[in-house]
């Protein structure tokens, strides 16, 4: 059975990013393919100091962001949910992909051919610009990413207003059920 490990970057633990991270996570479940969410909200994760000490697998700040390493090292898959802050992803999650990046290219590439994609949440707008900075990190690390029947994007302000957003929930489900299938393929 694959699994994929899904990084929550909502600072909220039962906000609308963890809520759609959750049918996410039920819907690989449900094809047989094992899930972790991981929270960032229970964490401080610091940028990338440019270092160089991440040529053995792991990074040199000590924050908890080896653990995930670990995590998505060991999985098929990752999927990343953000909410929309000013347009952009969360500066945290953005540190993290950015170390978890660098770790994966300085050592032994465990990103390459792992299935993800990310999932990103927001009240009015900023989805697509967020979707794209997002893209990239999968893109350069050499992942597979699956489509869906549109962007993986959801529209929600207070917690729960999300799982309202029928199409966005659908499109949700959707790559889920498309991670599932290319994760069963691949393995």
């Amino acid at each position: 059975m694959g699994k994929v490990v899904l990084l929550c970057g909502s600072p909220r633990l039962e906000g609308n990013t963890a809520q759609v991270l959750e049918e996410c996570a039920a819907v690989l479940e449900r094809e047989g393919i094992a899930t972790e969410i991981v929270l960032l909200a229970e964490m401080h994760i610091r940028s990338c100091t440019a270092c160089g000490l991440c040529t053995g697998g792991a990074c040199a700040l000590d924050d908890g962001l080896n653990a995930i390493i670990e995590k998505v090292r060991e999985a098929d898959g990752f999927i990343v949910g953000t909410p929309v802050y000013f347009g952009t992803a969360r500066g945290d999650v953005l540190a993290a992909l950015q170390r978890i990046g660098m770790v994966s290219m300085s050592s032994d590439a465990f990103l390459s051919r792992k299935v993800g994609g990310p999932i990103v949440v927001a009240r009015r707008g900023g989805h697509t610009a967020t979707l794209q900075e997002l893209w990239m990190f999968f893109l350069i690390n050499d992942m597979i990413v699956p489509g869906s029947t549109y962007w993986n994007m959801v529209f929600g302000l207070a917690p729960g207003e999300a799982r309202n957003d029928e199409e966005g929930i659908r499109t949700v489900r959707r790559f889920a059920e498309n991670v599932a299938f290319l994760v069963r393929k691949l393995e």
